[in-house]
């Protein structure tokens, strides 16, 4: 059977740098946030099992965040999304469709941000630990800061004249 491929403990954030250049001990920003954190999945009337999942935000992709379970499986699933709607699901119901999430409170694990995903393969409820979420988001925008990210996307000016056909 192979590795798990994130076997990397939950506990450890990770943080990728770029690769390449001189190889001597560069002090460039880390390019990637990384963290494997485990969420609580319902499988149905009381019964919980749990899904190793790698947090990643690449700064090249300001806007999005990237989430991939593990299945336990040589396959893994990837959901990528808004990284403001993961910050605005810390707060209040966020999302339509197919991701939605809002913070709970569950008086075995505290705060909660809860997870729902609808595919054409089947849908999903989970729960993860808000606050490590939060921790991670955080990383996040000291990464990339929201004032950096509006300078990374199209100015309205490209967008109109790629929406003209220009």
């Amino acid at each position: 059977m192979p590795p798990d491929p994130l076997s990397a403990a939950s506990s450890a954030p990770l943080a990728a740098t770029p690769t390449g250049g001189d190889g001597g001990g560069s002090t460039a920003a880390p390019a990637a946030v990384e963290e494997v954190l485990t969420l609580r999945i319902s499988l149905g009337d009381e019964v919980v099992g749990e899904v190793r999942t790698r947090f990643r935000f690449d700064a090249a992709r300001p806007y999005e965040v990237l989430l991939t379970f593990h299945l336990g499986r040589p396959d893994e699933a990837d959901w990528v999304f808004s990284r403001d709607l993961l910050r605005d699901g810390l707060q209040t119901l966020s999302g339509q469709g197919d991701v939605k999430l809002w913070p709970a409170y569950c008086p075995c694990h505290g705060a909660t941000l809860h997870l729902a995903l609808e595919s054409p393969h089947g849908s999903a409820l989970l729960e993860v630990s808000k606050p490590r979420v939060r921790a991670w988001l955080d990383r996040t925008y000291a990464l990339v800061s929201v004032e950096r990210e509006r300078d990374c996307g199209p100015t309205d000016a490209q967008l109109a004249a790629l929406l003209a056909g220009g």
